[in-house]
């Protein structure tokens, strides 16, 4: 036999007693992991009971949007992957809910899938992962999600804030300006105010320059630091500025005529903080307002705890909301405290409509409830959900809902939204006729007011519908500032829009 030969009969030979190539799209130690760990966090955070077995199914359907051949199903006692009418894959499944084991099947299955399947094995182990997650999700409620290791980061700089000096800018000509200053950032203890030019960053002259290109300067790794030169009123001024995570600002205070006007746009780490300024402040004057209006339109919300500190600065001890889920870290009683309110006997007012989300509800139906303030608007949006956040193995993070959020009266905000005293969006005469009505002491959205206050956790979506439809959700106009100063004039009326106190407050 020649060698030529032999060569050729060992090429053939050993295909057929090699071991299998693993397959490049697919990471099952990777997978399993972040499946197991998912699961294991769901399971008893949930806000309704879900089986370990069922959620795993739910996600294995995934499979199915990334092949719309696959199929993976449970049929009986048995796990199954199915190609058109074909099996392809079958095990029995895990005795018991032990979230590794069912996370080890689906593995499985989803490692038979990539085998099969070039656009399952194309996609490679993420979008695996993500479909998996996102047939699960679409099973519970909307706010649940993962998000992928590459958008992880980005979310969690957009929740701390931007490492920078904590100013905007604008052009002007050549020059750049100073737009605005986010209180307790770097650039406002360094002395620079709206309208001071930027002369120089690190010594680079900025006149020329974008304002773009000026703010890509200015923005860099926290505790970094950068020499700014700046012009004011006719004066040239220069330090060391040192970057810091700064929060976008949020409290955008204005005094107009008798009234002083706060318009909030999110609740980020200092925005119950900066509110309790702005009220200080606007008080603090030698002809204090008569009354505050709160600007809550379009307010999607943010940090819980913060909602609750913002409605503290203005109410007296007692309940601002309650949160109850499943497992016990998820319920708790959020109070306010003992102490100074602000803007004490002045008539306060609400302004929302239907993106008024999340925290901004919070603090709405906290003031309303409590009958510190009157709402005027529309319906907000009925977002009365909570979020905890779990890190995976994969890079990525996992937002599951644990909790609904109650207002001090008892009733969720989920779904019904917080339906103001005086709505704005019904038409000019029925608000015409609101307001005229209110001034002689007739609350005509009461029977509306009474039926939410009353409703409890669950309603069925027919019986939401019902009460929101008293004042449909809108998008916000001129209508809702000007009923706002029409209620600071006239006493009778801001008052009969009032909830009255409720019982027991301060105890809860």
């Amino acid at each position: 036999m020649t060698r030529l030969a032999v060569l050729l009969i060992l090429l053939l030979i050993v295909p057929v007693h090699a071991q299998p190539i693993a397959n490049p799209g697919f990471d099952p130690a990777l997978v399993g992991d972040v499946y197991s760990v998912a699961l294991a966090f769901m399971e008893p955070r949930i806000l309704e009971p879900v089986p370990v077995p069922v959620l795993t199914v739910w996600g294995l359907r995934g499979l199915t949007a990334l092949d719309p051949d696959l199929l993976a199903t449970r049929i009986g006692d048995k796990l199954v992957l199915l190609a058109g009418q074909r099996v392809v894959a079958e095990e029995a499944t895990p005795k018991g809910d032990r979230p590794a084991d069912w996370a080890a099947a689906a593995v499985r299955l989803s490692e038979t899938a990539a085998d099969v399947s070039d656009a399952v094995r194309k996609a490679g182990t993420q979008a695996i992962i993500q479909s998996f997650f996102d047939e699960l999700f679409n099973h519970l409620d909307p706010y649940s999600r993962y998000v992928p290791p590459r958008e992880t980061a980005i979310e969690r700089a957009a929740r701390i804030g931007t490492a920078g000096l904590g100013v905007t800018l604008a052009q002007r000509g050549p020059s750049v300006l100073v737009q605005s200053v986010i209180a307790d950032g770097p650039a406002s203890m360094a002395g620079l105010h709206p309208g001071d030019s930027i002369l120089t960053v690190d010594g680079m002259a900025m006149h020329g320059h974008s304002a773009a290109a000026v703010a890509s300067l200015l923005a860099g790794p926290d505790g970094t630091t950068l020499h700014v030169t700046w012009r004011e009123h006719g004066r040239t001024r220069s330090a060391e500025l040192e970057r810091a995570m700064v929060p976008p600002e949020t409290v955008f205070p204005l005094r107009v005529a008798d009234v002083l006007l706060i318009r909030v746009t999110g609740f980020d780490h200092s925005t119950a903080e900066h509110l309790a300024n702005a009220l200080q402040e606007g008080m603090a004057v030698p002809t204090p307002p008569a009354g505050v209006i709160i600007d809550l339109r379009g307010n999607r919300g943010g940090l819980l705890d913060e909602a609750v500190e913002a409605a503290n600065e203005l109410l007296p001890a007692g309940v601002v909301a309650y949160t109850a889920g499943r497992d016990p870290d998820a319920s708790h009683e959020w109070r306010s405290q003992p102490g100074e309110e602000l803007a004490r006997n002045v008539p306060v007012v609400l302004v929302v409509d239907g993106r008024t989300a999340s925290a901004a509800e919070i603090m709405t139906a906290a003031l309303t409830d409590r009958g510190r303030a009157v709402a005027v608007g529309s319906t907000t949006l009925g977002k009365g959900l909570v979020q905890t956040i779990a890190p995976l193995p994969d890079g990525g993070e996992l937002f599951v809902t644990w909790s609904r959020v109650l207002a001090p009266r008892g009733w969720p905000l989920q779904g019904l939204g917080v339906l103001p005293q005086v709505c704005t969006s019904l038409g000019e005469a029925a608000l015409r006729q609101q307001l005229t009505a209110l001034a002689e002491g007739q609350q005509l959205m009461q029977g509306a007011i009474d039926a939410e206050r009353n409703a409890r956790a669950p309603l069925t979506p027919s019986r939401m519908l019902a009460i929101r439809s008293a004042c449909p959700a809108a998008v916000g106009t001129d209508a809702d500032l000007a009923t706002a100063r029409a209620l600071i004039e006239n006493p009778a009326a801001y008052a009969a829009a009032l909830l009255p106190p409720m019982r027991s407050a301060a105890g809860g």
